[in-house]
């Protein structure tokens, strides 16, 4: 699942330009800005004339204090998940801007301050425990921009549905039938992987490797986020969506590569959209393919000290993920994924892992008078290309990963959650992970993580 450049005028070029370059030159009372950026984007949007139109406004506050006990560890690497008794807090607010331009186009903007740190400063455990826990963390609140992005979409005619008011989404009507397009700054998931049941850190599982496929390592800086453009044609019973992203210009980078032509994070997938036993269902497949500055972990093995930025070049990383997801009753869902990718070279952006399978339950209230309340339940097992658990062995580091040696086995981890929604906006969530084999190291662990998770949203 990142920070903001020293430059942000350069960190969000490609996506300011993408954006104001394709505004009408009569929406705007004023001459524009000479330079693109984040401020050139307010600037406009306060000083366009655009058409009747609509505003969306949202706000969401998401606190999450997470802790363990000590645990068994005979010893300890770099990026080892600390064996003492450790507490941690994370706080991130957020404000989803959207104003409606011209016919089917819409401009979105969402500020965030951020403060905190994952256990370990985010290290020490493949699946991370916190979804809220970025890597690149601040001991004050940072602001930043996480998504500045327009959306087009083209009605293909027929049937109409309507559009609810909601995070970074307008309400109206539009067809069923329909092409998006997205273009600029936002996170690849927003649109690729996901899961009625586990994909939204702020209301269900915490888990990096349960609210994603664990081995999708799609394009991203150390905050998650990155600029480009994607597009998808919906129907009424399936949908595809494509599309490609800047990779960081090294592994877990703050900068991104800006090379389109040269290096970039492609992604495709196909969802297709069913009715079991007469209950709601999904499929999708993904396939990603990434092209970036690489090290390689074999290569990494003849280099001393295992320094694998020394083997580092364009090199290339495929996978895929199949993410499923079934209603069994009004009240229960079940969902499921599988991910994999070759293993061969270094993690860009996501999380040192290969293969990843994941099973899980989500089960609403109603049946003990609280139909707002939820509780998930879910099991993954995180494996290892075999090239890299010997990288690792020999004392390797990866992006959150590295006790300097390795005795291997799969990272096995539970986790359990019950949220309360104490008023329509406010919901209270306690959390609790079972790991056993921290970072595949079956010397160290087993360890357990428990959360409080405060989320506002209105």
């Amino acid at each position: 699942m990142h920070a903001i450049r020293a430059k942000p005028s350069c960190r969000y070029g490609l996506a300011a330009a993408a954006i104001l370059t394709t505004l009408p030159a009569a929406a705007f009372a004023q001459k524009a800005p000479v330079a693109f950026g984040i401020p050139a984007a307010i600037e406009l949007l306060a000083a366009a004339e655009f058409p009747d139109g609509a505003w969306s406004t949202h706000y969401q506050y998401t606190f999450i204090d997470q802790g363990h006990p000590g645990f068994r560890s005979p010893y300890s690497g770099p990026n080892s998940l600390n064996p003492g008794n450790r507490q941690n807090e994370t706080m991130s607010a957020t404000a989803y801007l959207g104003r409606s331009l011209w016919s089917g186009a819409a401009l979105y903007l969402n500020p965030e301050f951020n403060q905190g740190f994952g256990l370990s400063h985010t290290t020490g455990l493949a699946g991370f425990a916190n979804g809220e826990a970025q890597k690149a963390g601040e001991h004050v609140p940072k602001l930043n921009v996480a998504r500045l992005y327009l959306t087009q979409t083209i009605g293909l005619g027929g049937e109409q549905e309507d559009v609810k008011d909601d995070l970074n989404q307008i309400a109206g009507k539009r067809d069923v039938s329909r092409i998006t397009v997205y273009a600029g700054k936002m996170a690849v998931n927003d649109l690729f992987d996901a899961n009625a049941y586990a994909h939204d850190t702020r209301n269900d599982f915490l888990n990096w490797s349960v609210w994603e496929g664990g081995a999708y390592d799609y394009a991203a800086d150390q905050k998650g986020y990155s600029d480009g453009i994607a597009a998808e044609l919906n129907q009424k019973d399936w949908a595809f969506r494509a599309g490609g992203f800047l990779e960081p210009k090294r592994s877990n980078s703050r900068d991104l590569d800006t090379r389109v032509w040269r290096r970039g994070g492609y992604q495709a997938e196909l969802e297709e959209r069913y009715k079991l036993f007469e209950r709601d269902g999904k499929l999708r497949l993904l396939g990603f393919y990434n092209r970036a500055v690489e090290g390689n972990y074999r290569d990494a093995l003849t280099v001393p000290g295992i320094d694998i930025a020394q083997t580092r070049k364009t090199r290339d990383k495929t996978g895929f993920v199949i993410n499923l997801e079934q209603a069994i009753t009004d009240d229960l869902g079940a969902f499921a994924r599988f991910s994999w990718n070759d293993g061969r070279n270094e993690i860009m952006s996501f999380t040192d892992i290969d293969r990843s399978g994941q099973l899980g339950f989500s089960l609403k209230g109603a049946m003990w008078g609280r139909p707002d309340d939820t509780i998930g339940l879910a099991g993954v097992v995180n494996g290892l290309s075999s090239t890299h658990r010997a990288f690792l062995a020999a004392g390797g580091l990866g992006i959150l990963i590295g006790d300097g040696r390795l005795n291997y086995a799969t990272e096995d981890i539970l986790e359990a959650y019950y949220r309360w929604q104490v008023t329509e906006p406010l919901s209270l969530t306690a959390d609790c992970q079972f790991v056993a084999n921290p970072a595949y190291n079956r010397d160290r662990g087993p360890v357990s993580l428990l959360a409080v998770r405060l989320h506002l949203q209105i």
